[in-house]
């Protein structure tokens, strides 16, 4: 396969991204990524951050109150991101061996997310 019939990371990810701010509550992050059909929001910081779905899941397990909870206390810190010429085999690899389902795209600033979701659509 050339490197012209590979897929790039710009070919898949999810756009416009969606943010939310960091003092904002894990109530009102959880609520934005329902109503998106989302799992994750880029919570424009630096380091840079995500909140998950599963770091509001944890909070919530853990008893927390999510309608006074805020997503700085529960977002992911210092995330790996990747730029839109990245090609989806690399990305695949990346979410593997960090374990992990999202990857914010950067180019400059944040322009999109790439998820385990688009790695699959894009396997299948």
């Amino acid at each position: 396969m050339s490197s012209e019939d590979r897929v790039t990371v710009e070919d898949v990810m999810s756009t416009p991204l969606e943010t939310i701010p960091a003092d904002a509550t894990v109530e009102e992050a959880a609520g934005r990524m329902r109503d998106k059909n989302i799992s994750a929001l880029v919570v424009p910081t630096t380091p840079r951050s995500i909140v998950s779905s599963t770091d509001v899941l944890d909070a919530v397990a853990d008893g927390r109150d999510t309608s006074e909870l805020a997503v700085s206390d529960v977002m992911t810190t210092d995330v790996e991101t990747v730029t839109p010429d990245l090609y989806m085999e690399e990305v695949a690899a990346m979410l593997t061996t960090y374990g992990i389902k999202h990857l914010p795209v950067v180019d400059d600033d944040y322009v999109g997310m790439v998820s385990s979701t688009d790695v699959t659509a894009h396997l299948s």
